[in-house]
Order: structure tokens, then C-alpha cells, then sequence
């Protein structure tokens, strides 16, 4: 038997616990969240380490990617650091090839993307995605300095996103990363805002913590396309009118897990180090297992 736990800067009212039958065996995957503490993220990484297969990283970036380069958070390479002997991994290595996979899924499967409204609101924290959203001919609309910064400012092509991450990202990357993004009891906190951008989208796609941070409270008929989601936070997108719910992973337990975890599963199956492991080894593992996105219709009728 495997276990791979996500230790998340969230709130600890998400947590979970499933056990699952993978490949043949059975593995245990346990989300426990920190209520926004670092230090109690790094007590228990700590504490376990050796004793599971491999830990996710949750509620935090150790890195993000955007024009082909690679920036770390500080403040995540302080808790990555605790873990010495049980691999640690935050999703990073596999949104490239999953997140790509799942939206030529969606694109193929659930509805054409040529010509759809697109609201990426961090195309920086999933670059694959975003890259993936455009080459398919969506009109997309990316919301890093809104979101990430409130600057009111929409940006419409993907490179200027990687030219302004070449200049912010290596200074917004020694901030404290609760300036930048909402953890523990925060991210049960709404701050409705640029709800124009949300209202002219088709598809609202990245961080589900960003959307329904600020989401408007009536977006009838459109297209989620995320990561996370409990139980819970299904129902609140069908109060909203969402018609679709689509996630990158699928569900486990009852709930979506995150991306950090997911690549814990992989790495821990491959038996490698993250370090080791390619973008064609998270292809290779990604047919093995035979992953496909959570596909929920919330409202009934077609996307």
C-alpha cells in the first residue's frame, strides 16, 4: 500500500482522505491543510517523512513557469526543504502534460474551443494550460495582474505574460506568498471583483481558489475548467447557474485532488526522485494510469 498526503497552506476544512485502488493497488491520498501556517506545514512534513511515499504540496507554488523559464517562491522552498528522505512535489512537473492533455480532451470530447471566450485567471501559475487554450483558437483573456496583484489590467496575448513575468516574478517571488494568494481561512473569504471579465467569459479556467474568490454570485451557462473542487464547492457553482464543471484530475473519494498530490502519486509509482523525472515520464505514467478529467454537468443541457 502507498500513501501520498498533500500538507496545504488551505484551510483545514478540506481536508480529505480517500482510499483508492490504483494500477492494482491500493493507495491511500490524504489532503491536511495548515490554515495558512508555514511552520505547521514544515512540523509536519517533518514528522512524516520516511514514513509516506511521496508528499504534494498544497495551498503553494514551488515554482511557476512562463516563456520557458522557471521561477521558485521563496517561502516554498522553506517548506520543500523539510522533506529529506519522502520525495516532495507542488504539481508544477505535471500541469505541463496534464493540464495540456486535458484541455485537448475537453477540446475534442465536451466542446470545441475555437472562437469561446476564454478567463484564465493566473496564466502564470498554469502556463501549459493557458499555451494549450490558445494554440486551440480561444479568444482568452489572461487575469494576473488582476487576480494576482489587483492591477486592473486584462492582458490578451500569452507573450505579454511571459514578458512580464521575466520583470515581476523575480521580485514577487520573495514576497510572502500570503500576500499574493489566499490560504487557510482565507480562502473561504469572497471578494467579488471585475465581474465584467467573468460575465463575458465562456470558459473561466485556472486556480479554482481565484474563481471563487472572486467570481460574481449569477454566471448562468458558463464552462468551469479547474483543478480542487469538494463536494461543497459543487453545489455553490450549481447555485450560481455553472453549467459545467470540468476538473484536471479526476475524482477520488468523492472530491478532486490537486495537482500536487496527483504528481505525488506518479513520482511515488515511478519510484524516482521529481527531479528524475521528464515530461515524457509524466506522459508515459499518465497512459499507465489512464486519467481522464472530471467531467460534472451541473445544470443539465449541453455546454
Amino acid at each position: 500500500m502507498k500513501r501520498i498526503v498533500s500538507v496545504s497552506l488551505g484551510s483545514s476544512r478540506r481536508d480529505h482522505r480517500a482510499s483508492v485502488e490504483v494500477m492494482g493497488e491500493e493507495v491511500v491520498v490524504e489532503r491536511v491543510g495548515t490554515d495558512g501556517s508555514i511552520k505547521k506545514a514544515i512540523e509536519l512534513i517533518r514528522r512524516l517523512d520516511g514514513q509516506v511515499d511521496a508528499f504534494g504540496m498544497g495551498g503553494i507554488d514551488l515554482y511557476v513557469y512562463a516563456g520557458g523559464r522557471r521561477y521558485a517562491f521563496r517561502d516554498a522552498r522553506r517548506i520543500a526543504a523539510a522533506a529529506v528522505k519522502s520525495p516532495i512535489v507542488d504539481g508544477s512537473g505535471l500541469k505541463h502534460t496534464l493540464e495540456r492533455r486535458v484541455v485537448a480532451y475537453v477540446n475534442e470530447h465536451v466542446m470545441p474551443l475555437r472562437g469561446r471566450k476564454v478567463l484564465m485567471v493566473s496564466s502564470v501559475d498554469r502556463f501549459g494550460m493557458a499555451e494549450a487554450v490558445t494554440e486551440a483558437g480561444a479568444d482568452v483573456t489572461h487575469g494576473d495582474l488582476m487576480f494576482g496583484l489587483g492591477v486592473p489590467i486584462a492582458l490578451r496575448d500569452l507573450k505579454t505574460v511571459a514578458r512580464l513575468a521575466r520583470v515581476l516574478l523575480p521580485l514577487v517571488t520573495r514576497l510572502p506568498f500570503t500576500w499574493l494568494y489566499p490560504t487557510g481561512e482565507k480562502q473561504e473569504e469572497r471578494h467579488v471583483r471585475f465581474t465584467a471579465h467573468f460575465e463575458a467569459a465562456d470558459v473561466i479556467a485556472g486556480d479554482f481558489h481565484y474563481i471563487a474568490r472572486h467570481m460574481p454570485d449569477h454566471l448562468p451557462g458558463r464552462t468551469i475548467l479547474t483543478n480542487t473542487v469538494t463536494a461543497d464547492d459543487v453545489e455553490a457553482l450549481r447555485a450560481r447557474g455553472i453549467a459545467t464543471l470540468i476538473t484536471t484530475t479526476p475524482n477520488l473519494g468523492g472530491r478532486s485532488f490537486g495537482t500536487n498530490l496527483m504528481e505525488g502519486l506518479l513520482v511515488a509509482a515511478a519510484g524516482r526522485r521529481p527531479e528524475e523525472m521528464t515530461a515524457a515520464d509524466y506522459e508515459a505514467w499518465l497512459d499507465r494510469f489512464a486519467f481522464t478529467p472530471r467531467v460534472e454537468r451541473l445544470q443539465g443541457g449541453a455546454a
